[in-house]
């Protein structure tokens, strides 16, 4: 249910917080106070379209906040986890919608503090909020809908034979799908063949391995590092050991040591110094020996790999971004290549599995079909009794059913991923007429009675929480406008509903009661929302029945109504 709505410069409203209650919530008011203002804001929230008109006159953005408090696994949860929102861990059954328009026109959405598009807000939308018009009836008037429509009435038995028959039409339309690329390829299969086997052969020449590219591109870098290493080392070598390296030392050594006995005391230590330092670098001359003896310098070996890195280049600007790329097109062309020197039989083969599948759906399909004809009786007789709770006891329903493609009795049924079927919801108002396509209903009055006997029905199966009737009792009175009450109120024992109506007989019967006052301040005109209780909602239902003139009549009469309506709905919940 929704539990607050918060409106800020939207059309006439600057700024309206409302808290709601579960139950039937009605929304009065004279005409043009601003009503339908509060249903456009709903459908902002459901992911409607917002425009630049309805941002209040001066302001910068119009803003609309609502928080919905929704059971635990819901539908909602799928589809918000489905386009990444968190629903948070302290209250996961509540949710937080959002929707800014701006003066320039543009949106911005919110669900839980996260941004979503308005394709999101709407896939969300349609799982919270539900808003009918006298001349709005969403999918329950789209024909191509009605199919959908049947199928959720009798979810429970209809959705597992579908599902099974959407998988089977999926493999069916997969190999229905090679096979016509088998046909239409037919003609460059030839050409085609040649060149399929030149890349084969190239790529299975090549003997490639997976990850081959990078161990190459690190024994080069050893490699290329070892001719530079061995260099290096071998020089220092040469330096140390060479005629002015070591030699040079030897020599400093022996003629210090020739004299180094009359002058002991001062010569004696620089001797030991000489010598020590003879010794440390002909021990480090003999280690670079042996360390550049050791080093693996093969520049034959980097030859190759410069070859082999060359070849995987040249095959990577034809095959692919790396080594496994190149082996999975070369999978794919030899598969190609094995369908083209087996198109035949291939086709044969494609051809067969295609009948048999075929005949998998027909039989699932047929199954399916009388599964919907079966529920098809169950919701026409459903809706008509419905309708004569609404006084419309004569009304006809039936679902009229096609089958796809509207082919002729004798030919082979169309199969779409729905099944065989096409449907219809068909209704004929007065007795003597002919059934008729819903959509082409001409009175408001009835299609509103309609309407609702059918949401009456499908409020129990689709989950969405909050039904908004938007003065769909106009053009009805007296039985039918009481009927309607009740049926409204019966309906808010399954979901939260809300109607704008001007009917008083609607009015009383409804949980809580929001009226909706207009005034003008200085120059500028201001919409407000009163929960109204008690007396005040006496007052109110007085004013829709008398007009202008409230008389102790008119209150005595709304007083009245009111017990009544208590009454009713008491023995209704008993």
């Amino acid at each position: 249910m929704i539990t607050e709505l918060t409106i800020r410069n939207l059309a006439v409203i600057e700024q309206v917080t409302v808290s709601f209650r579960n139950g039937f919530s009605v929304l009065t008011g004279e005409t043009g106070a601003g009503k339908s203002i509060i249903i456009d804001a709903l459908g902002l929230i459901a992911g409607g379209r917002g425009s630049a008109e309805l941002v209040r006159y001066g302001c910068d953005k119009a803003e609309i906040e609502a928080q919905f408090d929704i059971a635990a696994g819901h539908p909602v949860f799928v589809v918000l986890a489905k386009i990444g929102i968190d629903t948070g861990h302290e209250d996961p059954e509540r949710l937080i919608v959002r929707r800014e328009v701006s003066a320039h026109g543009k949106s911005t959405s919110r669900i839980n503090g996260q941004l979503v598009n308005l394709t999101m807000l709407r896939e969300v939308g349609d799982c919270l909020v539900n808003i009918h018009g006298q001349h709005e009836h969403q999918s329950l008037m789209k024909a191509e809908a009605h199919l959908e429509w049947l199928d959720l009435f009798e979810s429970d038995r209809i959705v597992p034979v579908r599902s099974e028959f959407e998988q089977c039409y999926d493999r069916y339309a997969q190999l229905k799908k090679e096979l016509r690329h088998l046909q239409e390829t037919s003609k460059q299969a030839l050409q085609m063949a040649d060149l399929y086997r030149f890349q084969i052969e190239e790529i299975g020449a090549a003997e490639l391995k997976i990850g081959e590219d990078e161990s190459l591109l690190e024994e080069k870098r050893k490699l290329a590092n070892a001719e530079k290493l061995y260099q290096n080392v071998a020089d220092s070598y040469d330096a140390l050991y060479g005629t002015k390296g070591l030699s040079t030392i030897a020599k400093a050594v022996a003629r210090i040591t020739d004299v180094a006995g009359a002058h002991a005391a001062v010569l004696g230590p620089l001797l030991e110094q000489m010598q020590s330092a003879y010794y440390q670098l002909e021990d480090a001359a003999f280690q670079l020996r042996d360390y550049r003896d050791n080093i693996e310098f093969n520049p034959e070996r980097l030859e190759e790999i410069e070859d082999r890195l060359t070849l995987l280049s040249t095959l990577r600007r034809k095959y692919g971004d790396n080594i496994g790329e190149m082996i999975a097109y070369g999978q794919k062309i030899q598969n190609e290549l094995e369908l083209i020197e087996n198109k035949d039989e291939t086709m044969r083969k494609l051809e067969q599995a295609l009948e048999r599948e075929k005949e998998k759906l027909l039989v699932i399909g047929t199954k399916l079909s009388e599964l919907r004809q079966e529920a098809a009786k169950r919701l026409a007789s459903g809706i008509e009794g419905e309708l004569k709770a609404l006084h419309m006891e004569r009304t006809r329903f039936d679902v009229h059913f096609a089958r796809n493609g509207h082919s002729s009795i004798g030919e082979p049924p169309v199969i779409s991923r729905s099944g065989l079927d096409e449907a219809e919801f068909m209704i004929s108002a007065n007795p003597g007429e002919p059934l008729r396509p819903l959509a082409k209903i001409a009175s408001g009055g009835e299609m509103s009675r309609i309407m609702l006997a059918m949401k009456s029905i499908f409020a129990r199966v689709d989950q969405i929480p909050v039904l908004v009737f938007d003065e769909v009792d106009t053009g009805v009175s007296g039985r039918a406008a009481q009927a309607i009450a009740e049926k409204m109120s019966d309906l808010s024992k399954h979901c939260q509903v809300f109607s704008i109506t001007h009917l008083p007989q609607v009015a009383c019967m409804a949980d809580s009661h929001y009226l909706i006052h207009k005034s003008v301040q200085g120059e500028r005109t201001y919409t407000s929302v009163e929960d109204v209780r008690d007396s005040v909602r006496i007052l109110e239902l007085a004013r829709m029945l008398g007009g202008v003139e409230v008389t102790e009549t008119t209150l005595s009469h709304a007083r009245e109504m009111i017990e009544l309506a208590r009454v009713q709905k008491i023995g209704a919940s008993s």
